[in-house]
């Protein structure tokens, strides 16, 4: 009972106090995108602050420190509360995200100010050409990248394969990727309720650029899926493909 009473005060205290807080960022966005950059960051760490002492998720940083200098971050995806986090987390990155997002009236709007990478599904060379452009800005500008590469939230213990614009993003952009794995949906399930609890997001070692297509997929893989690793070895059963 008093988890569903924590998961509902959330809902309300995140979403009523997300209007004003988005309105002003879009409000930064007329300034320029470094401004609403902070904006967002102020979102996400209300969103933060709300998570931690409402429902009581505590994120904890473990694994191998970050390079200096922007990096391409590839990580695990099991639910909605890694793609606020690891933004906060990483300083507003670069995110990379479905152009479906990119063609919603507005929020296209807020996307491209802040200095998202839109992905086309349908991976064209038009498509994979504008993909390329972006990429380059985003190195330009120094910012870090962030990218879930399995395309989309997976259950926990399911290991399907990347994507494979995941590959043609790293070859663009000629820098390393750290691999994050995480274990989410413990807290923030894709389906029921939210509950309290401890979140570890390990990054891994980074690993260089120029690595061969082959060997970049199955380090970046392996990276992301350390916990199904540690649980299938210690007998539990892993899912899905890859």
């Amino acid at each position: 009972m008093i988890a569903r009473l924590r998961a509902i005060a959330f809902d309300v205290l995140f979403y009523a106090g997300s209007v004003p807080l988005v309105l002003f960022a879009c409000a930064c966005g007329l300034v320029g995108g470094a401004t609403m950059r902070r904006g967002v960051l102020l979102w996400f760490q209300y969103h933060r602050l709300v998570s931690r002492y409402v429902l009581g998720i505590e994120t904890r940083i473990t694994g191998a420190p970050r390079p200096e200098g922007p990096a391409l971050y590839v990580a695990k995806h099991q639910s909605f509360y890694e793609t606020f986090e690891l933004t906060r987390i990483l300083g507003a990155p670069v995110v990379v995200m479905k152009r479906e997002l990119g063609d919603i009236p507005f929020w296209g709007w807020i996307a491209e100010r802040y200095g998202a990478i839109m992905v086309d599904r349908d991976a064209s060379s038009q498509a994979l050409r504008e993909m390329m452009r972006q990429a380059q800005a985003a190195r330009a500008a120094g910012r870090p990248v962030l990218l879930f590469p399995e395309g989309t939230r997976i259950e926990p213990g399911q290991t399907p394969a990347l994507k494979s614009g995941f590959a043609g993003l790293y070859r663009a952009l000629g820098l390393p990727a750290v691999p994050i794995a995480l274990e989410t949906a413990k807290v923030w399930p894709r389906k029921g309720m939210k509950r309290g609890g401890v979140v570890e997001f390990r990054f891994g070692e980074a690993l260089p650029p120029g690595m061969k297509r082959e060997a970049i997929e199955a380090a970046a893989h392996a990276g992301i899926n350390v916990f199904e690793a540690e649980r299938l070895a210690g007998g539990e059963a892993v899912g899905g493909g890859g």
